[in-house]
């Protein structure tokens, strides 16, 4: 065996491998080398008293086994009895032996570096691995035989190779070569070394895997190296995932989870586990580092994108810490704070937790404060942000003190501040102070201080003007704001806008965009449509800039497909068909909005939207133009011309015949249409009005009741009404709304349309025999305001309820 690896050998215990690898050698071996009891060469011969040579550790056992038994000390060779136990070093043949072993690990050693090549034999190559692996286990100072021997690059080139087999037994004899080493961790830092480990991290063979980041974890072990594997792309990303996997076994989850703690002792490894996803290394060291490194830490955590679950695992553990910076620390400080506040304030839990930490009166303080160590403009801002995302949330603010004199963020003073700074600062700031205001007008609880507020400091007219911002941010964040205030102060903006600044004709190119559907657009089409919709001079400027036409053309879009649907199609079609509603309140005095109406065919769009299904608020205020569209409609039908009587007629009434006059509508008498008089009956609108009677929302029950109800109004035929009514099967839905008294408005409009219904002969007959509808009625009679027990009085007696005693007492006027 004197040039070449037995390969066919084949140990099957590492036992049995030590004892092959221990008689390959190059020099014939000596019986006097071998321990009798071992059987192996001997590294500390020791001589007994008859001449018989042992392994020290092995004859010191054997006479221990003696004793054990209470036997007396024998030679285990001879088994005579041995007058001492005494051991004798025998140096020359150790020296012998040591000699004989250098000669023979240098040809090993020799004879491993020619086999550790791509051109070697699979069978030599892993032999040469085997023995490297047993010159290391036999003695630590081995491995600094090895690495002069430069075997560590030649067995790092060994992973290159195509055979699994060589590759995984080249890992771990690489773990066995650097395990407690470091000069040998230093030689794997060179060069490829590590990044060619790391990509076994992803190998599909789970053996290889184990290997490999069994190496890297010992190679972990060292500072320097910390470094150098936090450098190669994408390891920590890939040892995160191992130490979270539920596939990966537990060996390998818990040693890629050990590789990163040892990895932490590398700042910027910290931050590269913390952007990908393992954060508590660097709140770690933000809660405990030193002021440096907190600071870094804190600056590195504000450029982190997070998600939300992470947000809060943030706030709580160094929410207090952060504000605390915030509070204390220098302007850097404060700086790297605010950003990392701002980062984990976007989330609505988080900002909760923040809000629980006292983060509010720090923020407030560092906006309005002035004077020596004020924040510069640009962490002012960042101030605002964090602010306008903590109003966001919901939270009561009308219970959490911000001031000291226990002001909150809705007390007059402190919103006359932000009103200050709004008009004082720059855009940026404007626009997130503006957000501000917006999410605390969007509370129900603190809308009325801030709208208080405005109006003590007559800034009204101030918001109004950043609709013609040029900047969008600022532009959107004042119509939100404006929108929020519209139903507490409709007058006062309806009124700023009417003037000849052009926020009016701002607004309507807002919505005029042709860029989609924008949350822009849907702000301001909602700002218009919230407005006192009885304003005549506004409605008239509406009318002339065209923002009726516009409207009817971006709904007919929608309906039709044309315009692409996102997340903010819902509110502006609302929002439009609101403003379109608008035109209808003023159809009685102003003939342009008649003429708009007929031109567009205004009421057959309303009479369409009733049936988009699931958007209450269209159908609701398509009901109410139509209202108002048909108590117009016998304003504008057409009376038919009776002809003059002839002569003869004048002399002889009795020749006379009554003309015949055919085409007329039944209810209003005259000539009518859906386009020129808005006629429902002319829209066949009536039947989509009473399928409305029967919607959840009462809301839309009493738009489309009160339209239907047009029908049976004063100025057209009552009996006529009911009949068509009759004919829509609209009778048995108006009983059952008197019927479930689901609010009073719907009750008084029932009660009044029940007694114009029972002025019907034949249906006063037959509700007679309906003891619900009579005591509905009673209840009305009751329990109503003044006009409702009128009516009610009235309906009970068509049923004979109450009797009529007009006919009882003469009339003595």
């Amino acid at each position: 065996m004197a040039q070449s690896w037995d390969g066919n050998h084949d140990p099957g215990s590492p036992s049995e491998e030590s004892y092959h690898l221990e008689r390959l050698h190059i020099e014939p071996i000596y019986d006097a080398f071998i321990c009798p009891l071992t059987k192996q060469v001997m590294q500390d011969p020791v001589t007994l008293e008859n001449g018989m040579t042992f392994e020290r550790e092995a004859i010191e056992k054997w006479f221990k086994e003696c004793r054990d038994s209470g036997r007396k000390p024998v030679c285990p060779l001879t088994h005579r009895d041995l007058k001492s136990t005494e051991l004798n070093p025998s140096i020359a043949l150790r020296n012998t032996i040591e000699e004989w072993n250098s000669r023979n690990e240098a040809a090993q050693i020799d004879m491993a570096r020619r086999s550790l090549s791509m051109g070697s034999a699979e069978g030599d190559i892993m032999q040469a691995l085997k023995f490297v692996q047993h010159l290391c286990q036999k003695s630590r100072a081995n491995k600094h035989v090895i690495r002069n021997a430069d075997l560590i690059p030649m067995i790092v080139d060994m992973l290159k190779t195509s055979s699994r087999r060589v590759r995984c037994k080249a890992l771990e004899t690489l773990l066995v070569v650097v395990e407690d080493d470091d000069d040998n961790k230093e030689i794997m830092a060179e060069g490829d070394n590590v990044r060619t480990i790391v990509k076994f991290l992803s190998n599909e063979q789970s053996k290889e895997r184990e290997a490999a980041i069994s190496l890297l974890y010992e190679l972990s072990k060292s500072k320097n190296l910390c470094g150098k594997i936090g450098s190669v792309n994408g390891a920590i990303l890939i040892l995160v995932g191992m130490a979270s996997s539920k596939s990966e076994n537990l060996v390998t989850v818990e040693k890629a989870e050990n590789t990163l703690e040892n990895l932490e002792k590398c700042e910027i490894n910290v931050k590269q586990m913390a952007e990908n996803g393992r954060l508590q290394p660097l709140l770690t060291l933000l809660l405990e580092g030193s002021s440096e490194t907190k600071l870094s830490m804190a600056a590195f955590l504000g450029e982190l994108v997070l998600n939300n679950d992470v947000k809060v695992l943030v706030a709580r553990t160094v929410g207090s810490s952060l504000i605390s910076i915030m509070r204390h620390g220098n302007m850097s400080s404060r700086e790297a704070a605010l950003k990392s506040l701002n980062q984990i304030s976007s989330d609505e839990s988080s900002a909760k937790i923040l809000i629980e930490a006292g983060i509010l009166p720090p923020l407030v303080k560092d906006l309005f404060f002035v004077g020596a160590n004020q924040l510069p403009m640009k962490l002012k801002e960042v101030s605002a942000t964090i602010l306008a995302n903590i109003v966001n949330t919901g939270y009561d603010f009308d219970s959490v003190p911000v001031g000291s004199e226990h002001q909150t963020l809705v007390s007059e003073d402190i919103v006359h501040n932000f009103l200050h700074l709004i008009s004082n600062t720059g855009p940026a700031i404007e626009c997130k102070l503006l957000q501000v205001l917006f999410g605390l007008t969007s509370s129900p609880t603190t809308v009325f201080n801030v709208v208080s507020a405005i109006k003590s400091s007559a800034a009204t007219i101030s918001l109004v003007q950043f609709i013609e911002a040029p900047q969008k941010d600022l532009r959107v964040a004042s119509i939100k704001l404006l929108r929020n205030l519209s139903p507490h102060m409709g007058q006062e903006l309806a009124c700023c806008l009417r003037g000849t600044s052009g926020q009016l004709g701002s607004l309507i190119k807002v919505i005029s965009e042709n860029t989609g559907i924008t949350e822009e657009q849907a702000a301001a089409v909602g700002l218009l449509a919230d407005l006192p919709e009885r304003d005549r001079g506004l409605t008239r400027q509406m009318l002339d800039e065209g923002a009726f036409q516009l409207a009817i053309s971006r709904i007919v879009s929608i309906r039709q497909g044309e315009t692409r649907g996102n997340r903010f199609v819902t509110p502006y079609l609302e929002g439009l068909v609101k403003v379109l509603s608008r035109i209808t309140f003023v159809l009685n005095d102003e003939p342009n909005a008649v003429s708009l109406c007929r031109e567009r065919n205004v009421a057959a769009l309303f009479i369409e939207l009733l049936q988009t299904n699931g958007l209450d608020n269209v159908q609701m205020v398509s009901a109410m133009a139509l209202e108002n569209l048909s108590q117009e409609s016998k304003n504008l039908t057409k009376l038919p011309e009776i002809p003059k009587p002839g002569f003869c007629v004048s002399i002889f009434p009795c020749l006379s015949k009554p003309p015949v006059i055919t085409g007329l509508c039944k209810v209003h008498r005259g000539t009518c249409s859906l386009r020129d008089t808005f006629c429902l009956l002319e829209g066949q609108a009536v039947d989509k009005l009473v399928a409305l009677l029967d919607h959840t929302n009462e809301k839309v029950v009493e738009a489309s009741l009160a339209a239907v109800c047009t029908l049976l109004d004063d100025g057209v035929d009552i009996e006529q009404g009911v009949h068509e009514l009759c004919e829509a099967e609209g009778i048995k839905p108006i009983l059952l709304v008197l019927l479930e008294k689901r609010t009073e408005t719907l009750r008084r409009r029932a009660v009044w349309a029940v007694e114009r219904l029972l002025r019907t002969e034949d249906i006063s007959y037959e509700v007679s025999g309906d003891p619900n509808v009579s005591t509905a009625l009673v209840d009305a009679f009751q329990h109503g305001d003044y006009r409702t027990r009128q009516i009610a009085e009235r309906a009970l007696k068509h049923v004979d309820r109450i009797p009529n005693f007009s006919g009882v007492f003469p009339n003595t006027g």
